[in-house]
């Protein structure tokens, strides 16, 4: 008899927390389902208002509110402290490989000089001479079985702006395929400091 007992009582408690329409069921464990967290993006500072992970928005409590009580102004996001070294020397390269409209307004971070050519030089030596050639003609060793490399100074190309190089490079277009993988972003751009002396020949 207390056996049965035992079982209908947790078969009625799975029953009763289970979801069902619009009920979500009983919550063993809120904090798997709510951030506990301050969120860096998330500026909520009304505690009257809450916020999306409110379990219960019409009640105005603001549960899950995403105020910082222990920074200034109740703000998650701080400047860095002073003389904070940044990590790495670029931020990371966002723009959709579809863009180039947008990419071609981007501008080269890196200063022109002999130096950065003579570096520029290496790379594409390493990395683009065998399709483009030499002299930025399309007339690699794999460029000329590849087929269908423009030249650096055809009409096409010509006036290209750097974003839009740098862009190509990373992502690829038409045959050439994407080298964003293969070569650091400051790479890259001094990559299209080089291709630029190309065009203009």
């Amino acid at each position: 008899m207390n056996k049965l007992i035992s079982y209908l009582f947790v078969g009625i408690l799975f029953i009763s927390c289970s979801a069902k329409d619009d009920y979500p069921g009983v919550e063993y464990a809120p904090n798997m389902y709510h951030s506990v967290p301050y969120e860096p993006l998330s500026q909520v500072k009304d505690e009257e208002i809450g916020s999306w992970l409110d379990s219960n928005p019409e009640d105005g409590h603001g549960e899950f509110y995403n105020s910082n009580p222990y920074n200034p102004y109740g703000m998650t996001m701080l400047e860095p402290v002073p003389n904070t070294v940044k990590r790495g020397g670029y931020l990371p390269y966002r723009i959709h490989k579809d863009s180039f409209e947008i990419a071609a307004l981007v501008k080269s971070p890196i200063e022109d000089g002999d130096e950065v050519l003579k570096e520029a030089k290496i790379l594409y030596d390493r990395f683009c001479v065998h399709c483009h050639g030499e002299k930025g003609m399309g007339d690699g060793s794999v460029g000329v079985v590849y087929k269908g490399v423009t030249a650096y100074n055809s009409r096409a190309v010509k006036d290209k702006s750097e974003g839009h190089i740098f862009h190509v490079i990373t992502h690829g277009k038409g045959r050439m395929w994407g080298h964003g993988s293969q070569i650091s972003i400051e790479d890259r751009w001094k990559i299209v400091k080089y291709v630029q002396t190309l065009q203009k020949q």
